[in-house]
């Protein structure tokens, strides 16, 4: 009941802040799922494809690599396009390249807005707060001497309400959003290691 209270006793910021951390939290949990889905197969198909790139069969691993939808078979799908026609190892490498240059802004993608969310919940929170504070001024100021002051702190107390609530839900957006990027730029060193060796195994001579 004390939180139904305080935030019914917010205002309406509560409400916008309310929905800009249900909205980051969406976002969250959708990079979450994704980026542990991607790890997974990622992991799954260069198990599959290292044996055969091993045993010099690149048939099989660019046929492996087109029937896997992941961003690391994208990647590697550039380089055997090239060494299929036998180009030289410099132009499968900047095929390679150019496929992680295209994976990496959707492994990315949403990420940013959940530090974007987290600023704009403070700054709501902030700015609901002024309004009450001004709110609270302008009623105390035809209020009674004597009952001034426990009207100013009561106002005061409501108008923090909005700063609070606003960085309960910034601080676990920003916390989550180092977690994310944390774990994106992860996935993507595992990708361009990957490709690295993929390359090294293909034009080994």
């Amino acid at each position: 009941m004390d939180l139904v209270k305080f935030f019914q006793t917010g205002g309406p910021f509560m409400y916008a802040i309310l929905v800009v951390m249900a909205l980051g939290l969406a976002i969250a949990v959708e990079r979450l799922i994704y980026l542990l889905s991607t790890q997974s197969k990622t992991n799954s198909v260069w198990k599959k494809i290292t044996p055969m790139l091993q045993a010099n069969d690149i048939a099989r691993a660019e046929h492996t690599a087109s029937g896997a939808s992941t961003p690391l078979a994208r990647v590697l799908s550039y380089g055997f396009s090239r060494k299929k026609n036998n180009a030289k190892r410099e132009l499968i490498e900047s095929a390679m390249e150019e496929g992680i240059m295209e994976v990496v802004p959707q492994l990315e993608e949403r990420t940013h807005y959940l530090a974007t969310l987290a600023n704009i919940a403070t700054l709501l929170g902030l700015l609901g707060t002024i309004i009450g504070l001004i709110q609270a001024f302008t009623a105390v100021a035809s209020a009674d001497p004597a009952e001034k002051a426990d009207m100013l702190s009561a106002s005061i107390s409501v108008a923090m309400n909005t700063t609070a609530f606003g960085l309960c839900a910034a601080i676990p957006l920003i916390l989550i959003h180092s977690y994310l990027a944390t774990k994106t730029t992860r996935l993507v060193d595992n990708i361009e290691m990957a490709a690295v060796k993929c390359l090294n195994l293909m034009t080994d001579e």
